[in-house]
């Protein structure tokens, strides 16, 4: 029997637990390091009891930058075989999160499946998956049927929930009296604001905070404070809609921690990059260093199916300034579901812009491999750069599908590789172009 229920009461109490210690490992960083940030709430480790395939992962200051990948079954798209190799290419490509975002259904068993095999932690948004679970529609289900809902995911085993509690009804007020150009774009915060407005109730998930707490606490399910009046075009942002419900999310963060149940709060969304490190401050200040979850930003509006590339941008950005857990964006943003070619891309983008920003903040060892990759290209050896590559296959692939006469040099130079010039000068050797020897 476990001395205590969530990482954060065990940091408090001063145990170290063994998700700490892997955390700690992983993050070359000191065991006790690692504890009393959780014990303050600037570091989360997502680690549903039930989930006993999770290798732990740590997100907040001083961490590596994490990123998410989302999946999941829609009406549309009810592949369950192509979600599952979109999973397994996620965990391949080093993602430490998936998201399940299935909205169709029953989704319990993908879910479960899911759970069981991914070492990776695993979210929810339970809201989306209400009305499939409850067989109801959305003026039907009452605040109970929410945490009905809640509970399941928790004992299913996720790591943690999206819960859009800071949509309250002086944060809709906010919203409305300044008109945006996109309104809510979030799935859940429009859900939960039809909800509210079709029934005269306020938000369930904050009128019921405490009981949503409870069901957290038990499970020691991180709680994914969501933000439903995120902006979703760059006109929208830092907005009063925004501001007013990141005033709430710092607000419940507290109230979480002092249930001992841990935090991470989500942002933007749409966004210029002359507004995203402002925006990064702001959130770490209103919500006392918290964990912040970023969808991006993306930094321009124009780009469909370039949308990993603008999410990417925004978010080494936001990742620089202070932002510890990147949700990816695919190429098929805004378009249709993404495909496995898709989740791809969106994987390698996040990672860029993650790993990128690690180095921008000296996060221990992040630059090793990048000079191990210097090393090798300094000798020319091919085989150990596709072994340091982030994607071996594809830097292989490229090679070789224009080879080089000269292997020691690649078809882009040839025999005026730069490298190779300056290495035979330094080694005393002469250097010729016109004849062969």
């Amino acid at each position: 029997m476990r001395e205590y229920k969530t990482q954060m009461e065990a940091a408090k109490k001063g145990i170290i637990t063994p998700e700490m210690k892997t955390v700690a490992e992983k993050e070359y960083r000191d065991e006790e390091f690692i504890r009393e940030k959780v014990a303050k709430g600037e570091i989360a480790i997502p680690a549903n009891i039930n989930h006993t395939s999770l290798s732990a992962e740590g997100i907040g200051g001083g961490l590596r930058t994490k990123i998410n990948v989302n999946l999941g079954i829609s009406g549309d798209a009810k592949d369950y075989d192509l979600e599952m190799q979109k999973v397994d290419m996620s965990i391949k490509f080093g993602a430490e999160a998936i998201m399940d975002l299935s909205n169709y259904g029953k989704t319990n068993k993908f879910r479960k499946e899911l759970i069981a095999r991914s070492p990776a932690m695993i979210g929810t948004v339970p809201m989306y998956d209400a009305i499939g679970y409850l067989d109801k529609d959305l003026l039907e289900i009452t605040a109970e049927d929410f945490l009905k809902v809640v509970r399941a995911h928790a004992e299913e085993g996720v790591d943690f929930m999206t819960i859009h509690a800071g949509i309250n009804r002086r944060a809709v007020e906010a919203f409305r009296r300044d008109p945006r150009k996109m309104n809510i774009v979030s799935r859940g915060g429009s859900l939960l604001f039809a909800w509210m407005m079709m029934t005269g109730n306020e938000n369930p998930f904050y009128e019921h905070y405490d009981e949503v707490l409870e069901i957290l606490r038990e499970y020691d399910v991180t709680i994914s404070l969501g933000d439903a009046l995120r902006p979703g075009c760059i006109d929208d942002s830092s907005d009063a809609g925004q501001i007013a419900e990141l005033i709430e999310l710092g607000a419940l963060t507290e109230r979480a921690w002092a249930r001992d149940v841990q935090v991470m709060v989500e942002g933007p969304g749409h966004m210029a990059m002359n507004e995203i490190a402002a925006n990064m401050q702001l959130e770490k200040r209103i919500c006392h260093n918290a964990p912040f979850y970023v969808l991006g930003p993306l930094v321009t509006d124009i780009f469909p199916g370039y949308d990993h590339i603008t999410s990417a941008i925004g978010g080494a950005i936001a990742a620089a300034s202070g932002a510890d857990f990147l949700c990816y964006v695919t190429p098929a943003e805004h378009l249709r579901l993404p495909d496995l070619s898709d989740v791809k891309e969106g994987i390698i983008a996040s990672k860029i812009a993650a790993h990128a920003a690690d180095i921008a903040k000296g996060v221990p060892h992040a630059r090793d491999r990048d000079n191990e990759m210097a090393a090798a290209r300094h000798a020319l050896d091919w085989e150990k750069m596709f072994e340091i590559a982030a994607d071996p296959e594809k830097a292989r692939a490229y090679f070789e599908s224009t080879p080089p006469a000269d292997r020691h040099t690649c078809s882009m130079c040839g025999k005026m590789c730069a490298v190779r010039t300056t290495n035979m000068i330094l080694e005393g050797k002469e250097v010729k172009f016109c004849s062969e020897k």
